[in-house]
């Protein structure tokens, strides 16, 4: 998922898009409301698209962990995350089985599942376009017409022998 601009305030229950950057505040727009405010330099506002969620291998970032919970839900919408810690950690087993049980807290699994849900209700969970992969094809035709040059090849214009002999014969000629 695309989670640029989306941020997060600690101890506000919804999420904001940031608008602009003020001289000791950020200034953000709840989501929900359209409300305008000012983040003071205080405030501890987190980027959702610097958030990853913790694993046993790397930290999976939170739009793939949005994306799994897209996939799940086939675009729907998740599990409420008022229901109970143990319903809760079940449903994120199921989803993302690999995410680490000592370091991902169930805060931290509602926080997830109730930003989800603000997203999904407001049509704002879009998938990142994937790259398109080059076909064989292109690939080889691509070398064919661009051959590799090797590393030092590529000589900058003026820095060879020439540009050298030139420079003492200008200088050689300006002083009688």
């Amino acid at each position: 998922m695309n989670l640029k601009d989306i941020l997060a305030i600690s101890g506000e229950g919804t999420l904001f898009k940031f608008i602009a950057q003020g001289k000791n505040a950020v200034i953000v727009e709840n989501l929900e409301t359209g409300r305008r405010l000012s983040a003071g330099a205080t405030a501890k506002v987190s980027a959702l698209e610097e958030i990853a969620i913790f694993t046993t291998g790397e930290d999976l970032p939170l739009g793939k962990v949005m994306d799994r919970i897209w996939e799940k839900e086939n675009g729907g919408e998740a599990v409420s995350h008022k229901l109970p810690d143990a319903e809760l950690k079940k449903y994120f087993t199921e989803m993302l089985p690999e995410y680490d049980r000592t370091r991902v807290y169930t805060s931290d699994i509602k926080k997830v599942l109730h930003w989800y849900n603000i997203l999904h209700k407001l049509n704002l969970l879009v998938k990142e376009e994937e790259p398109k992969a080059e076909t064989e094809a292109e690939a080889e035709a691509e070398t064919e017409v661009k051959p590799k040059a090797k590393a030092g090849a590529v000589k900058k214009e003026g820095a060879g022998e020439g540009a050298a002999k030139k420079v003492t014969k200008k200088k050689a000629t300006g002083k009688e």
